[in-house]
């Protein structure tokens, strides 16, 4: 191997492998060198004399980019404007010691940059396209404020009625002919739609109906939330809901031993086509009698394995604040029970129901024990002002909130869609938890159904990309929740471990821990006798 390229300097600096192979890279010989016209010497003396004044890092790395770049086009080196090798090493160990951990010119320069070049390349086009594709419902208040005001006119709403869960509720959309008023739709598909409501109940609060885009068509937002034919047209043989096989007790669904579900209502704000549920929901809205929740709840005091209840429905935040918090008294005060999650769906379809009680019911429960709020969010244009607001009161009361989306076809499928859900929630006090593929169970929305692999490839390719806390588990519900991952190791020959990088198909190898070491008795403070 050669000597160090600056041996022949005065300099007894000490560069790394890197910096010397950028050294000898700029200072290797060129065939036919030209000289630098004016205004190139110009600019390298500038970027020279700046990187000699200066205390900071960027100006050396900035000579050392611009000489590269000319080095690589083979017009000539440094030598050519007059820069000798002692003095960029100077420079270059400069650098180093300017840099709060000794990262090397050549490592910034060659390793450091290039890596992260190509990882804002790939997810340029992303950057390009999320706020076209997948617009949030931020990005769209003005349109959002606009259709507002229409359906309060068209529904006489007041602005009372506008920001209270009663009027919400009061003024719900649950006719075809409603929704017609609000809505530019064709003859078609109006008619479509009433047909499939003989069968399958709508109901869309004016807030969510404010959320769809006139004149897009499949609309995220109409898409979850009012039926279409295929909703008939898919009808077969439905496999028997959940409950039939997994309810030890009254209201409560479990499928692990530490943790179970109280459905404790089967009323929801809106009506999602998708909903896992549809036997629980019913054709009416019901609200069950204490007895119903005393017997979940002696179900739960005598089974001393159970840790963490989940209340859910229907909506849990349907539930009148005075019941909501003797239930969560009556949890709190089973020993065993050490937290809890709520499920809701309100923060995005009604948000005007998350009021101060509510808020200060749900901090004095986490008080006690912690409570954690799950949501499910689909699309970034479940995500408006308002509802932001609330899932950040809502964060500053209970231990976190979590998301559940659902892989939708048409609403979330694709790698700009994902990524943009994921990122929204995430800066809107939101963790994303779960991506469940659509469940196989009702036949009613196969036409909602996206292939394993292609949910794979959705969660695989934010590693890398967007922050790992946004990135969710994927989740198959087969009498549980099985996690999806593609894994990453591609082989393990002998403890020599292949892996794969899921953001770029990239194979490294990783070497296992040594098994010998592993089986030894001896370790830490346990030594030989």
């Amino acid at each position: 191997m050669n000597a160090p390229i600056h041996e022949n300097t005065d300099s007894p600096v000490e560069l790394d492998s890197y910096t010397e192979e950028l050294l000898e890279k700029l200072y290797s010989s060129i065939d036919e060198p030209t000289v630098p016209d004016e205004e190139l010497q110009k600019e390298v003396a500038s970027l020279f004399e700046i990187a000699i004044d200066s205390e900071l890092t960027a100006p050396i790395v900035a000579l050392f980019a611009k000489l590269l770049e000319i080095r690589e086009s083979n017009t000539a080196t440094p030598g050519s404007f007059g820069v000798s090798l002692e003095q960029l090493v100077q420079l270059a160990d400069k650098h180093q010691q300017i840099d709060e951990h000794m990262v090397s010119l050549g490592g910034r320069l060659t390793r450091a940059l290039p890596i992260a070049n190509t990882a804002n390349n790939r997810v340029q086009e992303y950057l390009d396209q999320k706020d076209s594709v997948a617009p949030s419902g931020i990005e769209l208040w003005d349109q959002i404020k606009e259709n507002q005001a229409k359906i309060k006119r068209e529904l006489k709403m007041s602005d009372d009625d506008w920001n209270s869960f009663s009027g919400q509720i009061r003024f719900a959309v649950d006719s075809v002919e409603t929704l017609a008023k609000l809505i530019d739709l064709p003859a078609d598909v109006l008619e479509s739609i009433a047909r499939v409501t003989q069968s399958y109940r709508m109901r869309l609060t004016p807030y969510y109906t404010s959320l769809i885009m006139p004149g897009v068509i499949n609309d995220p937002i109409m898409l979850q939330s009012v039926p279409t034919g295929e909703m008939i047209e898919n009808a077969g043989v439905e496999i028997p809901p959940v409950a039939a096989d997994h309810s030890p007790a009254r209201l409560i669904d479990q499928f692990y031993p530490r943790v179970l579900t109280i459905k404790a209502t089967n009323m929801c704000a809106m009506y999602c086509t998708h909903c896992l549920r549809l036997a629980h929901i019913g054709r009416k809205d019901h609200v069950y009698g204490k007895d119903a929740y005393n017997e979940a709840l002696e179900y739960i005091r005598n089974n001393k394995r159970v840790r963490d209840v989940l209340v859910t429905g229907g909506d849990a935040f349907l539930l009148p604040n005075s019941l909501l918090e003797w239930l969560l008294g009556e949890l709190d005060s089973i020993e065993h029970i050490k937290v809890k999650r709520l499920g809701t769906r309100i923060p995005v379809t009604a948000p005007m129901r998350v009021d101060a009680e509510l808020l200060d019911i749900l901090e004095k429960s986490n008080d006690k024990k912690p409570i954690r709020v799950v949501t499910q969010i689909n699309t970034p244009q479940e995500i408006t002002p308002v509802s932001r607001e609330v899932f950040k009161q809502i964060s500053k009361r209970t231990f976190t909130v979590l998301n559940q989306a659902v892989l939708l076809k048409g609403i979330n499928d694709s790698r700009v869609k994902m990524w943009k859900l994921c990122e929204t929630i995430h800066e809107s006090y939101v963790r994303p938890y779960y991506l469940f593929n659509c469940s196989y169970r009702n036949p009613q929305f196969s036409h909602f159904r996206v292939p394993l692999e292609v949910g794979r490839d959705l969660i695989e390719s934010m590693y890398g990309n967007i922050s790992g806390d946004a990135i969710p588990r994927y989740i198959a519900t087969a009498g549980g929740k099985i996690p999806l991952h593609r894994s990453n190791v591609v082989s393990n020959e002998d403890g020599n471990i292949t892996l794969r990088k899921p953001w770029s198909g990239e194979e490294v190898s990783y070497p296992d821990a040594d098994q010998a070491v592993y089986n030894q008795d001896t370790f830490a403070f346990r030594l030989n006798d």
